[in-house]
């Protein structure tokens, strides 16, 4: 969707902001772009909507060939969000969201319409927050305004730049993930540039990590880029704490879940402890046909009775669907051995310490892998 063939950016004095950038964007791809200050991030932004005409090379949008088209035209068909919105002060929220309709010809019903459903796409009443001013706006609501006026005619790519650095951390992480999901409804193609790392790795389905000079550094998955760093430069940006992050950006799966001997709630004690010797494992799962119901300890079977009778209940439990970081937070915050995983309400597992480092090993790639992937994007 987006290509960048050896673009360059050269400067009056010399100065070389991009030296020579290949970059691919898939359809429906959500690409970051991160690295210190000064490697051009906010330059190859620019250079793709044609705000910062390159100094060499291609860039293609769709096919097209934007250097050779008209820059204003060009311009209205991609979406370009900024810190706070960059919105208009001295008109409506509705006004300020009616700006690329307008400019392209659509009729009034038809502008109404769309800045209505785009107001509600993003979480915001058009009723209420339609008449209002910029600075009427929190900093969440701006930023959400800015997203709403940037996907107006249905863009087929979305440039951003920092568009959460100006809200406060809570907000941020509630706004990435309403982005995320807004996104991957949409399918739109997004180019974003951020100097978080923890952004990127949250939200990115790539992550383009720059040094100086506009160096593509290493061009891969969230759990690669943290996993396989291609270069030390890499290693350094994404921190000694790398591992901690891949947590969050590894999904729990099945297979990497433990399965202790399960009960049902009306079994007796006798059969229960018989279990549980021939598994060599002092606690078993509870359920009530395939939905948990908690866990039993030999201790308590000794006393006697139904299964039922003597189960204890689980502190917590996680979703299959979430991700170790997730799971792994909830052993640490109960002090478990163990945690059941749910899928709905089915049981399906246990998660552990042991299988958290286990499936952070399975995802992990060899590093001449990554440098192969590297160098094939290059």
């Amino acid at each position: 969707m987006i290509r960048l063939a050896g673009v360059r950016k050269q400067y009056a004095d010399g100065t070389v902001a991009v030296g020579g950038l290949d970059l691919e964007v898939r359809r429906g791809e959500l690409v970051a772009l991160v690295g210190p200050s000064g490697c051009g991030k906010s330059t190859i932004l620019r250079m793709v909507n044609r705000l910062i005409e390159p100094s060499g090379g291609s860039i293609e949008v769709d096919g097209t060939d934007v250097i050779e088209a008209d820059g204003p035209t060009m311009r209205r068909g991609i979406g370009y969000v900024i810190q706070s919105g960059g919105l208009f002060p001295h008109r409506t929220v509705r006004d300020n969201v009616a700006t690329v309709p307008r400019l392209v010809g659509w009729d009034k019903p038809r502008t109404a319409a769309r800045v209505d459903e785009l107001l509600g796409l993003v979480g915001l009443q058009p009723e209420v927050h339609g008449p209002r001013y910029p600075h009427e706006l929190s900093g969440g609501q701006r930023q959400r305004v800015g997203v709403a006026r940037a996907l107006a005619v249905d863009p087929p790519v979305l440039l951003m730049d920092e568009p959460f650095g100006a809200v406060d951390p809570q907000v941020r992480d509630r706004l990435q993930l309403e982005f995320r999901r807004l996104q991957q409804r949409l399918g739109t193609t997004v180019l974003l540039v951020t100097h978080d790392i923890d952004e990127a790795v949250r939200i990115a389905d790539r992550i383009a990590v720059l040094s100086v000079g506009g160096v593509l550094e290493q061009l891969d998955s969230p759990a690669v880029v943290l996993g396989a760093p291609a270069t030390d430069f890499v290693a350094d940006f994404v921190g000694a704490d790398r591992g901690l992050r891949r947590l969050a950006v590894t999904p729990i799966r099945e297979e990497d879940l433990v399965h202790p001997p399960t009960l049902q709630v009306g079994e007796s004690t006798d059969r229960a402890l018989q279990l549980l010797e021939e598994s060599a494992l002092d606690f078993a799962v509870v359920l009530d046909g395939t939905d948990l119901r908690g866990w039993v300890s030999q201790r308590a079977l000794a006393r006697g009775g139904t299964v039922g009778e003597v189960r204890r209940r689980f502190d917590d439990t996680v979703d299959v669907r979430d991700s170790l970081k997730t799971g792994f937070s909830e052993i640490v915050a109960h002090d478990a051995g163990w945690l059941p995983v749910l899928d709905g309400d089915r049981y399906v597992g246990v998660l552990t310490p042991e299988t958290v480092h286990a499936a952070l090993r399975r995802t992990l790639p060899d590093r001449a892998g990554s440098a192969a992937r590297l160098a094939g994007s290059a």
